[in-house]
């Protein structure tokens, strides 16, 4: 069994092949332009590889409800050319076969969830802190869905009594992601985040949002595993000081053995590293195809 995966970010496409136990057989990756010019090469890689179904984790936001007219457009991002584009409907022309569709964290935390570091597990979150952040959650079995998908890259955090930053995002200023992204980290110390020190003052404000967040979402959706990926998350120092934060948050009320004693394995790195997202999108096809 065959399966294509499609993880589409806002920087780069990366497409592979991949088989129902969860290896990728090949993967080709090149970067997002505008859709005519992306999905012609995804349509070049996938057209002769006899595939039996296509799993999509997108960078969005997406629509993911199949009652709705617009589903498998991506809406409201600033990316030339993407804004209300028929990404789902536009490759459907070209393979006829099954396609699973999410956005690109809930595919991760799916992919997570299946082979990766909450496998055997019926929850977890799965944060991406790169040029954006995003969040996928999975729970009691299923990928969360609701009005439209989670969208906890924007949730409003407190302000670290250092930081003079006003943020960066375009909607919210300083939400989580306006204030923890990549970009955040390169306009609050004028470098990018891996130019500075493993000791620099910059990753306890890092950790400081990102603790902030995720207690948050520990506290409504008490999830089973929280995986922190992306390019700002390579920065391994980060996590003992996000977990820190996250228990001081808390303060003791959640009285579970993973938060007061075995934090180190709840907060934890994926554990299919950077195949997380591709990974979940091959999951997502051998959803769409039955098999999982």
């Amino acid at each position: 069994m065959r399966i294509g995966a499609i993880e589409a970010g806002g920087t780069k496409f990366v497409c592979g092949i991949g088989t129902e136990d969860g290896t990728i057989l090949e993967r080709v990756s090149f970067p997002t332009e505008r859709p005519e010019v992306t999905l012609a090469n995804v349509v070049n890689y996938f057209k002769d590889k006899e595939i039996e179904a296509i799993g999509i984790g997108s960078f969005g936001p997406i629509d993911i409800d199949p009652a709705n007219p617009t589903y498998g457009y991506v809406t409201t991002t600033p990316k030339p050319g993407w804004g209300n584009y028929p990404f789902l409907p536009e490759l459907r022309k070209a393979f006829d076969v099954p396609f699973g569709w999410d956005t690109d964290v809930n595919a991760a935390a799916l992919g997570e969830a299946t082979w990766g570091a909450a496998a055997g597990l019926d929850s977890c979150l799965y944060y991406t802190i790169g040029t954006g952040v995003g969040v996928g959650v999975y729970a009691e079995g299923k990928l969360v869905h609701g009005l439209v998908h989670p969208e906890g890259g924007h949730v409003l955090t407190r302000r670290h009594p250092e930081d003079a930053y006003e943020g960066f995002c375009p909607y919210h200023g300083d939400c989580l992601e306006g204030m923890a992204a990549g970009p955040a980290l390169e306009g609050r110390w004028k470098v990018k985040g891996s130019e500075l020190g493993v000791d620099h003052k910059a990753w306890e404000i890092e950790a400081f949002y990102i603790g902030q967040a995720v207690a948050s979402a520990v506290l409504l959706l008490s999830p089973k595993k929280v995986i922190l990926g992306g390019g700002v998350m390579h920065q391994m120092q980060l996590f003992p000081l996000i977990r820190a934060e996250v228990r001081k948050n808390l303060n003791g009320y959640v009285s579970a053995e993973a938060v007061l004693a075995g934090i180190d394995d709840y907060i934890v790195p994926p554990g299919l590293g950077d195949n997380a997202g591709l990974s979940g999108s091959l999951a997502l096809g051998l959803r769409a195809l039955g098999a999982k």
